[in-house]
C-alpha cells in the first residue's frame, strides 16, 4: 500500500472520478488536473483530505496543493486512477476545453499582462513617492512642498521620473514584447514593434492637444501622407500591433522555407505591422481608447456617480474570479494615458482591503483552528498588501457570507469614494499600501474609505454567521473537537512543557536574498507551502539551507527535499516553472540518503539556459512541514554569499 493511498483515492473520488479525468500532471508542489465538468469536483471533502493543503482554480485547470511529497502522491493517485500524467504545457492545452471564446480571451489578456506587472507597480511606487515630494504642502516648510524646500528632494524627484517615463511612456515596449513571448513568436521583433510606436522621431502622444493639424509632421510618399504620431502610454494600439505581428509571423512560418526565414519571415513580418500601425491600427486604437476614457469619465461625472462606484465597488472582487479584471488594468492604463490619472484603481485597492477585513473576521470566529490559520493568517495579510486570490479561494468564497459581506463594503466604500472624486496617478499598488498611489489632494478622503472597508466587512461577517445570513457550512457555538477554540473542551496545562529548538538556515547561493512573500509564485508567496526566503543567484553554485538529509530529488531535478536535524521538512525549489524544462538546466552533486551541510555543492543550474527558456531563477527554501515550524525569522536580506547565516526557525 502506498504512502498516500487512501488520500489519493479519496481525491479521485472527489474530483469526479477517473471519466471526469481529461487531464493530470503535477509540479512541484500541486497536482493540476483538467476536468470534463469541474463542477462534479466536490472541494468541501477534497479540503478534509489530509495531505491537501488547499485547491484553487486557474486558467481551467483545478489544481490541489500537495507539498513537497507531492511527487509520491502522484504515483500513488497513478496507481490507483490507472491515468498516467502528462506535461504541464499538454495540460495548460487541454484546460483550454473548460474556457469559453470570452474566458481564452482573458486568458491570453492576462498573460500578456503578467510579465509587466512588477514593472507597473514600481512605476505607481515612484509616481505616488513623486506625488508625495510635490503635492504635499508641509507646514512645518511654511506651506511649501518637499521639492520647494529641498534641493535634494527635488533631484531625487527629478531623476525618478526616468524610470516612470521608462515604465509608463514606453509602456507599448513590454505590451509587444509580452504579446511576442505569449505567441511563441520572435521577441526581439516584437520590442522592435514597441520601439517604432514611440521613437523619439514622432511627435509625443501628450503633445497631440498643444499642436494645430497643419503642423503635425508627417512622411510623404507623394501618393499618401502618414503622421509621425507617437502612442506613448497607449495600450490599445501596442495590442493591436503586437498581435498583428505575432499572427504575421506565424502566417509566414508557414509559407517560407526553412532555409531562408531568417532574413525573409522578419522582414515580411514587421515592416507591414509598423506600417499598419502607424496607418489603421494606431489610429483605430487611439479613438478605441478615447472613448472608453470617455464612457468612464462621464459615469463618474455625473448625477448617477454614487451608483457607478456601488457597481464597481462591490462586483469588482467576482471580477477577479473570472479573470476579467484584466480588462480593468487595460481601462486604467487607458485613463493614466490620456487623463494622468484613473478613478477606477482607489477602488480596486479598497476592494483588496474588503476581502482582507473579512478573513480577519473568520480568524477571530474561528479562533484556534490552527490548520484553517495556516491559510487564514497568511492570506489576510496578502490582501491587506494588495493580493486578493488566497482570501477569495482559500477563505471567504468557502463560506460565501465572508466574500459577500467584503462585496458590501467595498461597494459602500467605493461609492464614497467615487462622489469625492478620488484619484490615483498610478496603478499596481493595492490594498493598505495603495495610498500612495492617490493624488494628495484625494487621500484623506481616501483614508475614510480604507477606514470603511476595513471595519464594515468585519462587522458584517460577524453578524452574517451570528444570524445565519448566507450561511451553511459555518454554525454558530458547535465546538471544534479537532482544534478546539479556547472557548471549548480547555484542558489543564501540566508540567511538561515541548522543547523548542532553533534551526538555522543558511544562503543557497550568492547573490540578493528576499522574503518569500516577494516571490511571484503565488502558492510561494502566499506561503500555501510554508514560510521561507528566496535567493536571486549570481552564479550557478546552489548549496544546502540546511544541516540535514536528502529526502526527496524531484526526477526534473529543480527540486530537492532535505530533512534537517532538528527534523524540519526543507523544499528548495531552483527557478520558477522549471518543472517545464525537464531537468536541461540541473546538474545535481547529490543523491537520495546523503548528508549534507551549508557547504555541500547540492547542483548547479544553468542561469543562462533558464532565463532564455523565459522563466525566473530565484531559488526558493521553503518550510514545508508547517506544524513543527510554521515561521523563519529573515534576519538578513539584500546581498548575501552561501552558506551564510541568514535566518532561524523555533522547532516544536
Amino acid at each position: 500500500m502506498g504512502k498516500y493511498q487512501k488520500d489519493a483515492e479519496d481525491l479521485l473520488a472527489y474530483v469526479g472520478g477517473k471519466d471526469n479525468i481529461a487531464a493530470v500532471t503535477h509540479c512541484a508542489t500541486r497536482m493540476r488536473f483538467v476536468l470534463n465538468d469541474p463542477t462534479k469536483a466536490d472541494e468541501d471533502k477534497i479540503d478534509e483530505i489530509p495531505s491537501v493543503k488547499g485547491m484553487f482554480t486557474n486558467a481551467g485547470q483545478f489544481q490541489v496543493i500537495i507539498g513537497n511529497d507531492v511527487p509520491v502522491f502522484f504515483n500513488d493517485f497513478s496507481a490507483v486512477s490507472g491515468i498516467s500524467g502528462v506535461s504541464k504545457e499538454a495540460g495548460k492545452e487541454a484546460a483550454k476545453q473548460n474556457l469559453g471564446v470570452v474566458q481564452r480571451a482573458v486568458s491570453v489578456l492576462a498573460e500578456v499582462f503578467a510579465p509587466i506587472i512588477p514593472a507597473i507597480i514600481i512605476g505607481g511606487l515612484i509616481l505616488g513617492f513623486r506625488n508625495i515630494l510635490d503635492g504635499v504642502p508641509i507646514s512645518a516648510y511654511g506651506g511649501q512642498t518637499i521639492i520647494e524646500h529641498s534641493q535634494f528632494w527635488a533631484g531625487v524627484h527629478s531623476f525618478l521620473w526616468l524610470i516612470g517615463e521608462a515604465i509608463f511612456h514606453f509602456l507599448p515596449v513590454g505590451i509587444t514584447w509580452s504579446i511576442a513571448k505569449r505567441m511563441g513568436t520572435t521577441q526581439i521583433l516584437g520590442i522592435v514593434l514597441g520601439i517604432t510606436l514611440v521613437s523619439p522621431q514622432l511627435l509625443n502622444a501628450y503633445g497631440m492637444a498643444e499642436i494645430a493639424a497643419d503642423k503635425i509632421p508627417f512622411w510623404d510618399f507623394g501618393f499618401a501622407q502618414v503622421q509621425m504620431v507617437g502612442y506613448q502610454a497607449q495600450v490599445i494600439p501596442a495590442m493591436l500591433a503586437g498581435f498583428m505581428l505575432a499572427y504575421m509571423e506565424i502566417f509566414f512560418r508557414k509559407i517560407i522555407p526553412q532555409s531562408i526565414s531568417m532574413i525573409f519571415v522578419p522582414f515580411f513580418s514587421l515592416v507591414p505591422t509598423v506600417l499598419a500601425a502607424h496607418v489603421i491600427l494606431g489610429p483605430i486604437g487611439w479613438a478605441i481608447g478615447s472613448q472608453i476614457t470617455n464612457v468612464v469619465s462621464l459615469a463618474i461625472g455625473s448625477s448617477f456617480s454614487w451608483l457607478f462606484g456601488i457597481i464597481y465597488g462591490t462586483f469588482y472582487a467576482p471580477l477577479v474570479i473570472t479573470g476579467l479584471h484584466h480588462l480593468m488594468l487595460t481601462i486604467d492604463l487607458q485613463m493614466i494615458a490620456d487623463l494622468k490619472f484613473t478613478t477606477l484603481w482607489p477602488m480596486v485597492a479598497l476592494s483588496n482591503i474588503a476581502q482582507g477585513s473579512a478573513v480577519l473576521a473568520i480568524i477571530y470566529l474561528h479562533r484556534g483552528n490552527e490548520k484553517e490559520e495556516q491559510v487564514s493568517i497568511p492570506s489576510t495579510i496578502s490582501a491587506y498588501l494588495g493580493v486578493t486570490e488566497p482570501a477569495m479561494f482559500g477563505i471567504n468564497l468557502k463560506y460565501l457570507y465572508p466574500f459577500v459581506a467584503a462585496m458590501i463594503g467595498s461597494g459602500i466604500a467605493g461609492c464614497y469614494i467615487t462622489v469625492m472624486n478620488v484619484k490615483a496617478t498610478g496603478i499596481g499598488i493595492g490594498g493598505l499600501p495603495g495610498i500612495i498611489s492617490i493624488q494628495s489632494g484625494s487621500k484623506m478622503h481616501f483614508m475614510i474609505g480604507m477606514t470603511i472597508v476595513l471595519v464594515v466587512p468585519f462587522i458584517l461577517t460577524i453578524l452574517f454567521r451570528k444570524y445565519g445570513i448566507l450561511n451553511k457550512l459555518d454554525p454558530v457555538n458547535v465546538p471544534n473537537t479537532q482544534n478546539p477554540s479556547p472557548e471549548f473542551d480547555q484542558v489543564e496545562p501540566t508540567s511538561t512543557q515541548t522543547e523548542v529548538q532553533i534551526e538555522a538556515f543558511y544562503a543557497p547561493a550568492d547573490g540578493n536574498c528576499l522574503s518569500i512573500a516577494n516571490v511571484s509564485d503565488p502558492v510561494f508567496s502566499q506561503k500555501m507551502m510554508g514560510d521561507g526566503f528566496a535567493v536571486q543567484p549570481d552564479n550557478s553554485d546552489v548549496y544546502s539551507p540546511v544541516n540535514g538529509v536528502v529526502s526527496n530529488i524531484f526526477n526534473t531535478k529543480h527540486a530537492i527535499g532535505i530533512t534537517s536535524t532538528t527534523g524540519i521538512e526543507v523544499l528548495v525549489h531552483m527557478g520558477l516553472d522549471t518543472v517545464e524544462l525537464n531537468g536541461t538546466p540541473f546538474d545535481l552533486s547529490i543523491s537520495e540518503g546523503d548528508a549534507v551541510t551549508p557547504d555541500t555543492l547540492i547542483a548547479k543550474m544553468d542561469i543562462e539556459a533558464i532565463k532564455n527558456s523565459g522563466k525566473q531563477t530565484d531559488i526558493i527554501v521553503a518550510l514545508t512541514n508547517m506544524d513543527k515550524a510554521p515561521h523563519i525569522a529573515l534576519e538578513k536580506e539584500g546581498s548575501v554569499k552561501h552558506s551564510e547565516t541568514i535566518g532561524t526557525a523555533e522547532v516544536f
